[in-house]
């Protein structure tokens, strides 16, 4: 599995490398192609949580700069 599965340029990297990988594939292996289906079901969950994370981020950030009304 990827090492910084937290970095979501790297989860969308490996993920479109799975893609190749089934696009360069005359006939894929059943059992090899269920090992990257599942890689890649892993990642999408991963860089779900991430997006989450970073939009939850985002709403801090801009909860600080806003103006308070008092």
């Amino acid at each position: 599995m990827i090492k910084d599965a937290k970095n979501l340029n790297t989860n969308l990297k490996r993920l479109a490398e799975i893609t190749e990988w089934f696009d360069d594939q005359e006939e894929i292996d059943v059992e090899q192609g269920l090992e990257k289906v599942k890689e890649a079901v892993s990642l999408i969950k991963m860089s779900k949580e991430r997006l989450k994370e970073i939009e939850n981020e985002f709403e801090e950030i801009k909860k600080e700069i806003e103006p308070k009304d008092e």
